[in-house]
């Protein structure tokens, strides 16, 4: 017999506490990372496109944690709901482990193993995406209301590059997404990230 909805408050502390601790590993993984090559400029030989793509990443993973406060909102929660949410917190994951894997060893460099990776960085990406809509949908009307056409023109777009990034190496592309995707993820948290009242 299935269960009924739980109430929300103490729901979503509980789901809080344990997309935190995903979260926070990502973010771990990424400074980590960052301090890996202060410590050792030469080592191994930095690429631009990484280092925005890990910035880019580091600025959706705060948007991502101060956005989820929303779901304080929702009525009731279900496991399905609650599923969604950690496969969404563990997709950011991968995406951080996919920047800054334990070793590049087979690599030259960070501009190879990004390159070599991509596909499965773009892949992960772009079903983030996916699941951001998701997110703003289950948020309600309301939610998606502060966002409407720029939103639905966001996610297409963003889609589209992802399956350009997956199939082409070129480098003034992938340096062309990376820079177009900062500014663009700067100026989104500076016109939506104000309040959340």
């Amino acid at each position: 017999m299935p269960q009924p909805p739980l109430p929300s408050p103490e729901i979503f502390q509980h789901v809080r506490i344990i997309m935190g601790m995903v979260v926070g590993l990502s973010v771990a993984r990424l400074l980590n990372g960052l301090v890996r090559i202060i410590q050792h400029p030469g080592q191994t030989r930095v690429y631009p496109v990484h280092i925005g793509w890990v910035l880019t990443l580091l600025l959706m993973l705060m948007h991502f944690w101060w956005w989820e406060f929303w779901l304080v909102t929702l009525h009731s929660w279900t496991f399905e709901i609650y599923l969604f949410l950690i496969i969404y917190a563990i997709i950011l994951f991968f995406l951080s482990a996919f920047l800054f894997p334990d070793t590049i060893s087979d690599y030259t460099g960070y501009e190879d193993f990004f390159i070599s990776r991509r596909k499965w960085f773009f892949s992960f990406f772009a079903l983030s995406v996916v699941f951001d809509l998701i997110d703003t949908l289950l948020k309600g009307s309301a939610h998606y209301a502060l966002f409407s056409a720029e939103y639905w023109f966001r996610v297409p777009v963003y889609l589209v590059l992802c399956g350009v990034a997956i199939v082409s190496a070129n480098r003034r592309f992938h340096m062309a997404f990376v820079s177009l995707g900062l500014v663009y993820e700067v100026s989104w948290i500076l016109r939506h990230f104000e309040t959340l009242s």
